[in-house]
């Protein structure tokens, strides 16, 4: 069964994609029992207000933000003002009407579970994300995308590489939800830097077709992603070399070509 025909759907709990803007992804975590529902990174309230409409009887009880960009904060006072929603955020960013403060290591129970709290600095300096280790749920925000990472605007290479790696560690079977539909360009980039990596062309023919079929390419996992994101596979040879060739020069460390790789996808 494809990753799209199937976004997410548990016992307890169910996820859904509501989509924002022109390729923002705002995940929807439902709770049947009691009717309660919790969201990441609304940077549209539209979405889901539309949902709570045609939905009647279900509560927002909380909404999650990984980082302070508007894309994934600018519903969040009228999602709270209409709702009544605690809003759990980064400790060191500016959250708008932030109920709890969130630092790595931290516990936050939602819908009855427990995630945790992860600082995964690199796109912001302040970004976290949250694990349900039981459920093997990962939300990432903009750190680790589909294929890709996220762009360095306030940290380094040495920071996103770190975090990318911390995501690395996580079991493979981790259900990966980032929050935009970069899945395709970053698997174009993707084949450039490996073409030798059959797994990634197989992935990149497929998602090609869900596309075309308006299926969404989200989750992934972090099984796939270690096999065909170049991100996440900078020790490999056929990246390094890639990676050598582009900047014409050597590269001493992973970190360093990281950065190369970062820098040649920036202007791909």
């Amino acid at each position: 069964m494809r990753l799209c025909d199937l976004i997410s759907d548990y016992p307890m709990i169910k996820i859904d994609a509501l989509p924002a803007f022109n390729d923002n992804y705002i995940w929807l975590l439902q709770e049947p029992t009691n009717r309660r529902c919790a969201v990441v990174d609304p940077g549209d309230a539209a979405p889901v207000l539309a949902w709570l409409d045609e939905n009647p009887g279900w509560q927002l009880s909380d909404i999650l933000i990984t980082h302070h960009h508007s894309d994934h904060v600018g519903g969040v006072e009228s999602l709270k003002a209409a709702t009544g929603a605690r809003v759990s955020g980064p400790a060191n960013e500016r959250i708008p009407a932030r109920d709890v403060a969130l630092n790595d290591g931290d516990q936050l129970e939602v819908l009855g579970l427990s995630f945790s709290v992860m600082a995964v600095p690199g796109h912001t300096i302040g970004h976290i994300a949250y694990v349900q280790p039981e459920q093997h749920w990962l939300f990432c925000g903009d750190t680790l995308f589909a294929a890709g990472c996220g762009r360095l605007f306030e940290g380094t290479p040495a920071q996103m590489y770190a975090s990318l790696s911390r995501f690395a560690e996580l079991p493979e079977q981790t259900h990966v939800y980032c929050t935009h539909e970069y899945t395709l360009s970053n698997l174009r980039f993707a084949v450039a830097v490996e073409p030798g990596n059959s797994r990634l062309q197989q992935r990149f023919e497929e998602v090609t077709q869900w596309r075309q079929e308006g299926c969404i390419s989200l989750p992934s996992t972090i099984g796939l992603e270690k096999s065909t994101n170049p991100f996440l596979r900078c020790e490999t040879p056929e990246v390094i070399a890639s990676a050598v060739r582009h900047c014409d020069t050597a590269l001493k460390d992973s970190v360093a070509v990281f950065a190369a790789l970062r820098s040649w996808k920036d202007t791909f």
